[in-house]
């Protein structure tokens, strides 16, 4: 008889930093204990929701009907308003045809690796880095080569190392904005990394979730940069649209010679396997899509406000260094003094242990320097000025015991 079941050695190594602060966290309040998360980007827990319209739009789309399976590939309704936004927002020249629509962009990252990745194929990815690509790259046998996002004269710049650069390197990643510094990559670094794919034959895989929480600065899609590299956008409505678990992203196919014709033909398969994104949700959004997104200025002003305070709160932190977001809504700090936490991932588990503040530890996102945390800045004013007044104390407390 067989004994226990391990789980394969595909996921024993799979990690996500994100949620396993937040089930410490969860533990600690099963204790009775007060916990203020800052971990976890999603703006429904912090008291946002979906605009009115989209919500009537919602309901509507039930009561029409729209309860059905969908295409694999989406609504065509849909992906053509998917179209109609990327051609009039970012300027992508793009049809209905070269849109597929997914369970959020996590579903797109999935189906995209597990069409294109053989065994050792590499893959260049930002560091820091969103961790589920990586994940996603170890799931089907790629090996995760970094190229690094590092804060210079009050910017953070892409620096480019040869070594992680190889001819075995297929695929190239852009998350702009940056997910988790904050950064908004510049139209010459953008257009640096196309030249990067081009020199080895790779393609790009651009992710745009956050293109509409910019605060300074100019967006600009990697799709429309690039003439010759095929590039596939990755996108979607949970962050702008505050529809974190309506779980519907899309992917774009921006492939001027063909040369992703047969990945595309794979990916569709495997969106045939899992049948279909939610079908209300996606008549939902087309309306909206159509009537107009001006409920995003509104947004993004909040959004902007918190920031500043963040900003402000933390420049009156000793032993923190912040180099500003130009967008999304998460902030990137620097710890500039040592403290006896050990590591980043100590500072994390103590200062969620002892304060009762939850916050991602660098490393997570598979930046090796070892002091740095993600923290959002979505809470009301007066929970992200309690937050930041504990981490205050906190270091300061920590730090003169390791002097």
């Amino acid at each position: 008889m067989r004994g226990r079941f391990p789980p394969s050695s595909r996921v024993r190594g799979l990690e996500y930093a994100i949620r396993e602060i937040a089930a410490l966290a969860r533990e600690l309040e099963e204790k009775g204990r007060k916990v203020i998360y800052l971990n976890i980007g999603d703006p429904l827990r912090y008291g946002f929701s979906p605009p009115p319209i989209l919500r009537r739009a919602l309901a509507e789309a039930v009561e029409e009907g729209y309860n059905f399976y969908a295409p694999s590939e989406g609504l065509e309704e849909f992906r053509q308003a998917i179209a109609e936004r990327e051609r009039r927002a970012n300027g992508v020249r793009m049809d209905a045809d070269d849109v597929i629509v997914t369970q959020g962009v996590s579903e797109a990252i999935n189906f995209i690796m597990a069409a294109m990745l053989e065994e050792g194929d590499e893959v260049l990815l930002p560091s820091p880095c969103y961790p589920v690509y990586v994940n996603y790259v170890r799931l089907y046998g790629g090996i995760p080569r970094f190229y690094k996002i590092t804060p210079e004269e009050g910017e953070w710049r892409i620096r480019l190392e040869n070594s992680s650069i190889s001819p075995k390197t297929k695929i190239v990643v852009i998350i702009n904005p940056h997910n988790p510094t904050g950064a908004l990559i510049s139209r010459e670094e953008v257009a640096s990394l196309i030249d990067v794919a081009r020199k080895v034959g790779a393609c790009i895989i651009s992710d745009e979730i956050y293109d509409r929480i910019v605060f300074e600065g100019n967006f600009y899609s990697t799709a429309v940069l690039s003439d010759d590299v095929p590039v596939i956008g990755l996108n979607g409505f949970s962050k702008s649209y505050m529809v974190t678990g309506w779980r519907i992203g899309y992917m774009y196919f921006s492939d001027p010679g063909g040369r992703l014709a047969e990945v595309k033909e794979a990916i569709v398969k495997l969106a045939r396997n899992r049948l279909s994104a939610p079908t209300p949700a996606q008549r939902a959004l087309t309306k909206v899509i159509r009537s107009g997104e001006g409920f995003i200025e509104d947004l993004k002003r909040e959004f902007r406000r918190r920031r500043d305070l963040l900003i402000s709160l933390l420049r009156e932190v000793d032993g923190v260094e912040l180099t500003a977001p130009r967008a999304t809504f998460y902030a990137y700090p620097r710890l500039t003094v040592r403290g006896d936490w050990g590591d980043d991932l100590g500072f994390a588990k103590k200062l969620l242990i002892e304060e009762g503040v939850a916050v991602v530890h660098g490393a997570g996102f598979y930046d090796y320097r070892r002091d740095r945390f993600r923290l959002v800045f979505l809470p009301p004013p007066e929970v992200l000025s309690e937050a930041v007044d504990k981490i205050r104390v906190f270091i300061k407390r920590h730090a003169l015991q390791a002097q």
